[in-house]
């Protein structure tokens, strides 16, 4: 990788400021986590750090606070978390900046949370003066958030200009490892598969995945603004009308590469345990929900011969058994397909987990929006100001 690795760095008696994501979702009395992933996922860089010498700073957003103090998105509950999984003490900031913070700088050995970051308004503004003192509470600074690497706030970007040197965590590394390895210079054939709703939120996904893609195989709602496209009747799906000269362009740039749906699994209306048929034609009173056996069957042959997939998105309404089938099938055909398989986080990653097959997936990201910015050939704002090996004088 070109940018600065933690394990670059000199940690030794440093304070290091590691930028981690702990967006974790919590009750609604704000008291108890629900789930611990990303605090899991965190742990081995915080650990290299403590193990190298150092005293560590963690710092986070949480939720939407809109610029002042919540208590139920306090990051407390995370730091009762951390010091179990950690099995170590984890001091608790009263402010994210100030007098009171920087007096509780951690010694080698010790860590330290501050309070959520988007209590003050300055953090998603990318004010300097709140990145100034963010960056005097350390000598060194650590980017493990890739779920905020798309963002330009003042953790991930701004304090960056006021650090000696600025380097990936391990989670951050692992991320920009797979994600490069599957867009940039990737084992043939490879394959995407895209799904989801909308041709909109995934434009300059689908531009940038046909440089990089042999087959790219399009599922979900958005393959009925195609299908439409085509002239093919779509009944009472969900089509983006107004991208429908969009998704033209696009299958004509496409060409042979992209492939859609030749069933579908359709519904009068859409509920759980609905009654459904199966259609290579969608009637006019027929909502489409999911790919059908035909198209599963396609796909499958695809996927067996590939040897790099990428995947965003779901092939239908698949929080909604039993319209989670095709995209079931689908992530059972790329776990067992021994391809390098990359899957981007939100949606994704529940749907590989619906189908019980994330064990078998090469890397899962811990970012949907990041993840689908990068696929987007988009260069992310926290990685970009990340320190150069080239430039480091080490």
């Amino acid at each position: 990788m070109p940018k600065l690795s933690i394990k670059d760095l000199d940690l030794k008696d440093k304070t290091t400021f590691i930028r981690v994501d702990y967006n974790v979702p919590l009750s609604p009395d704000g008291k108890e986590i629900t789930s611990d992933k990303r605090i899991r996922a965190s742990l081995a860089t915080i650990q290299y750090a403590l193990e190298h010498g150092s005293g560590v700073i963690l710092a986070s957003h949480l939720g939407r606070p809109k610029g002042k103090p919540q208590p139920t998105m306090s990051l407390k509950p995370v730091a009762a978390r951390l010091k179990e999984l950690l099995g170590r003490p984890v001091a608790m900031a009263p402010d994210s900046v100030g007098p009171a913070t920087a007096a509780m700088r951690p010694k080698p050995g010790e860590v330290l949370l501050l309070e959520n970051l988007r209590f003050h308004p300055e953090e998603e503004a990318n004010d300097p003066e709140f990145s100034k003192q963010l960056a005097g509470l350390a000598d060194v600074y650590v980017n493990d958030a890739f779920g905020s690497a798309h963002r330009a706030h003042a953790s991930t970007v701004g304090m960056v200009s006021y650090v000696p040197l600025a380097a990936a965590g391990l989670l951050m590394d692992k991320e920009l490892e797979w994600l490069t390895r599957a867009t940039k210079n990737p084992e043939r054939p490879c394959i995407a598969l895209l799904g989801g709703a909308k041709v909109s939120d995934k434009i300059e996904v689908i531009q940038n995945l046909l440089r990089v893609v042999d087959k790219l195989l399009v599922g979900g709602a958005m393959a009925y603004t195609f299908l439409r496209a085509q002239g093919k009747t779509t009944g009472r799906s969900l089509v983006e009308e107004d991208k429908i000269p969009l998704a033209a362009r696009l299958l004509e740039m496409a060409g042979a590469k992209l492939e859609l749906p030749l069933d579908h699994v359709v519904v009068q209306e859409i509920r759980p345990g609905a009654d459904h048929k199966i259609v290579t034609e969608i009637g006019a009173d027929q909502i489409g929900v999911d790919i059908g056996p035909k198209t599963v069957e396609a796909y499958t042959r695809t996927i067996a011969a590939a040897k790099t997939i990428i995947w965003n998105g779901p092939m239908g309404i698949f929080e909604m058994p039993p319209f989670d089938k095709g995209t079931v099938a689908l992530a059972k055909a790329v776990a067992q397909s021994g391809a390098v398989s990359v899957v981007g986080g939100g949606d994704s990653e529940k749907a590989i987990k619906t189908a019980g097959v994330a064990d078998k997936i090469t890397h899962i990201s811990t970012g949907g929006g990041a993840s689908l910015e990068f696929l987007a050939g988009v260069d992310l704002p926290g990685v970009a100001v990340l320190t150069d090996k080239a430039a480091a004088a080490l």
